[in-house]
C-alpha cells in the first residue's frame, strides 16, 4: 500500500514538474525581431480579415514584445506561402494563417515536397463556414430555384471562388456532381474579390464565407440560399442547410495559425500561449460570433491529429473529383 501510495505521489510530482518545466519553457523564448505573419490568400478574404484582426488584438493588448507583420502570399492557391514557410530562414519568427489549401495544395502539388505534419501546431482559432450566395437581381430566393436556373444555363452559370481545386472549388464540384449541373468555376486570389464581383454581377454565384460577403449582404446586394453546415447558422436563422434540402454534405474551413517547420519547442510554446490569449479575448470571441465561426481552440498533438484526419478526408475528396489520382 505504501509502495502504491509512493508511486502515485511520485507520478504526481513528475506531472507537476512537467507542468513547471513547460511553463518555464514558455518563458524561454521571446521574439527578438518583427514576426513574419504569412497569409496564404489575397487581401480582403476571410483569412486576411482574420489575420489582421489578430494582429490588431496582439498590438492593442500588448501581448507580444515584437509586432506581427502580415504578408499576403496567395500565389498558386497557397503554394507560394507553403514554399515560403518550408524554406523559412528563421522558423522561430515565421508563422502563418491557414485555409484548407493547407491540406489540398500539397496533395495537388507533390512536387512542392511539403509535409504539413512537420509544421508547428500553434493553434486552431476556428472553423469557418460556407453559404451559397446569389445576387438579388437574379430573383432567386430558394435553393430549388437556384438548381433549376443553374441547370438551365449550364456553363453560362459562373461560380467565383478562392483558388483552384480549393475549398470553393470543392463545394462547386459537389454541386455539379450531386445535382447534375455544369457550373463554370473561376478561381480568384481572395474571397474579397469574389464577393465584390458577385455584388457587381461579374459572376453569377459564390460560396463565400460569411465574413467575406457580409457587407454586401447587409447592403442588400446578395442573398444566401443554403448553408453547408450541419445546423443552421445563428446569424442566418432563415437560411436552411444543404442537409435540410436532402443533401448529404457539409464543409468547414480550418482557420489556424501554424509555425514554420523547424520551429523550436520553446517558440511553439510562446506562440501557442500568445494565440490562446487572442482566442480568449473579447474582440476575438465577438468576431467569432458575428462572423458565424465555429469550433474550439486546438493546439499541439490534438491539432496535428486534426490535420491528419483532414488530409485523409481531402485526399478522398480530390480523388473523387479527379483532381488527383
Amino acid at each position: 500500500m505504501f509502495a502504491a501510495k509512493f508511486g502515485r505521489n511520485a507520478l504526481l510530482g513528475l506531472a507537476a514538474l512537467a507542468v513547471t518545466t513547460a511553463a518555464g519553457g514558455a518563458q524561454a523564448f521571446e521574439p527578438t525581431k518583427p514576426i513574419d505573419f504569412v497569409i496564404m490568400a489575397g487581401k480582403g478574404g476571410g483569412a486576411d480579415k482574420m489575420a489582421r484582426l489578430m494582429q490588431s488584438i496582439v498590438e492593442k493588448e500588448g501581448l507580444s514584445s515584437r509586432p506581427l507583420v502580415p504578408t499576403n502570399k496567395p500565389g498558386g492557391t497557397g503554394a507560394e506561402a507553403l514554399v515560403h514557410m518550408n524554406s523559412a530562414n528563421d522558423p522561430n519568427h515565421t508563422i502563418m494563417v491557414t485555409l484548407n489549401s493547407f491540406f489540398t495544395t500539397p496533395l495537388r502539388q507533390p512536387g512542392l515536397k511539403v509535409d504539413i505534419l512537420k509544421f508547428a501546431p500553434v493553434g486552431r482559432m476556428a472553423e469557418d463556414t460556407f453559404l451559397l450566395w446569389v445576387h438579388k437581381d437574379t430573383g432567386i430566393t430558394t435553393f430549388e430555384q437556384f438548381l433549376a436556373e443553374a441547370k438551365k444555363r449550364g456553363k453560362k452559370w459562373v461560380m467565383g471562388g478562392t483558388g483552384k481545386n480549393s475549398e470553393d472549388n470543392i463545394i462547386t464540384d459537389h454541386l455539379n456532381n450531386a445535382y447534375g449541373l455544369k457550373i463554370k468555376y473561376i478561381p480568384y486570389k481572395g474571397g474579397g474579390a469574389v464577393a465584390k464581383d458577385l455584388a457587381g454581377q461579374q459572376i453569377t454565384s459564390s460560396v463565400n464565407n460569411p465574413s467575406e460577403a457580409l457587407g454586401f449582404y447587409e447592403a442588400g446586394s446578395v442573398i444566401p440560399l443554403v448553408a453547408f453546415t450541419d445546423e443552421r447558422l445563428p446569424m442566418f436563422p432563415d437560411v436552411p442547410t444543404l442537409k435540410e434540402k436532402g443533401g448529404n454534405f457539409s464543409y468547414f474551413m480550418q482557420r489556424a495559425v501554424v509555425g514554420a517547420p523547424g520551429m523550436s519547442k520553446d517558440a511553439l510554446a510562446y506562440y501557442t500561449a500568445l494565440f490562446t490569449k487572442v482566442y480568449n479575448s473579447k474582440a476575438w470571441q465577438t468576431y467569432k460570433s458575428k462572423k458565424s465561426l465555429m469550433g474550439d481552440f486546438l493546439a499541439g498533438a490534438p491539432l496535428k491529429s486534426y490535420w491528419g484526419v483532414q488530409r485523409e478526408r481531402h485526399t478522398k475528396i480530390l480523388k473523387a473529383s479527379g483532381a488527383i489520382k
